[in-house]
């Protein structure tokens, strides 16, 4: 996400354009409004002010990433799970929370936990590494390390999650980054033929064939989605819902938390 925006004279600049000067500087008189009469005289629908706009921010941006906010003259700007605020002027970048004071709601997370949901809801489960309890009442999906500490505790668990009856979906997140060693065993987890047992053998430590390779397996894909929804560390946690709940959680922690959640979305 980018934290500084370039004005529009900015960006101009570094493709090798110019401001246009004002016609008096040129030499030259003002057209009139006889002679260049206004696109809207004319009927013509008035412009799209997300077109502007668009040039300032990163590139691949697309129209469709900006949309109005419940604020007048701000516009939403929507990386994934990253949500931030540009003047429709296009003069302030705005990197923050907007509330609903008559509600409390804080609208931005509203949006980012709707974003997450969506995300990884677009994931079919057959891609997932599933440990379930035959009559789940919580569902969590969980962006996990082979090698991460806390990530193999809360594997630990899951014998005690799956019995107070939480359903753990896991996605790959190999916080080293492509062609590292935990990189390898996630795809080595997932090209074997248990890949439950081969997770779980894998979080207790076991050594892995990391030659073992197979067509399509999920771990690039699913680095990338963690990178979307703002995964930061390991084990995270989204409900449902797209909460995000970051770290690790002894069982009937996190099973409150899934409960305080639900409740507050009644």
């Amino acid at each position: 996400m980018m934290r500084i925006i370039p004005t529009l004279a900015l960006v101009l600049c570094a493709v090798g354009l110019s401001m246009p000067a004002p016609a008096a500087e040129q030499g030259q008189a003002a057209p009139s409004a006889q002679v260049a009469p206004s696109a809207q005289a004319a009927g013509a629908p008035a412009a799209d002010p997300r077109v502007a706009l668009l040039k300032l921010l990163p590139a691949g941006s697309k129209l469709e990433d900006l949309r109005p906010s419940p604020i007048s003259g701000i516009y939403e700007y929507i990386q994934g799970a990253d949500i931030s605020y540009l003047t429709a002027d296009g003069k302030f970048f705005i990197d923050g929370n907007v509330y609903d004071m008559g509600t409390r709601e804080n609208l931005t997370e509203a949006l980012r936990t709707h974003a997450r949901s969506a995300m990884i809801n677009a994931v079919p489960e057959s891609q997932m590494v599933i440990f379930s309890p035959k009559n789940p009442q919580y569902t969590v999906t969980v962006f996990t390390d082979v090698d991460c500490a806390y990530c193999r505790k809360l594997h630990s668990d899951m014998a005690e999650l799956n019995r107070l009856g939480v359903r753990v979906r896991y996605m790959f997140y190999p916080r080293s980054g492509p062609n590292t060693e935990s990189w390898k065993k996630a795809e080595a987890v997932w090209c074997s033929a248990n890949r439950n047992d081969a997770l779980t053998q894998a979080k207790l430590g076991a050594k892995l064939d990391l030659t073992k390779a197979c067509d399509a397996n999920p771990v690039a894909r699913e680095y990338a989605l963690g990178q979307n929804i703002g995964v930061r560390g390991t084990p995270a946690i989204v409900t449902e819902h797209g909460d995000y709940l970051a770290g690790y959680m002894p069982p009937r922690e996190l099973v409150q938390q899934l409960k305080d959640l639900q409740l507050a979305k009644r």
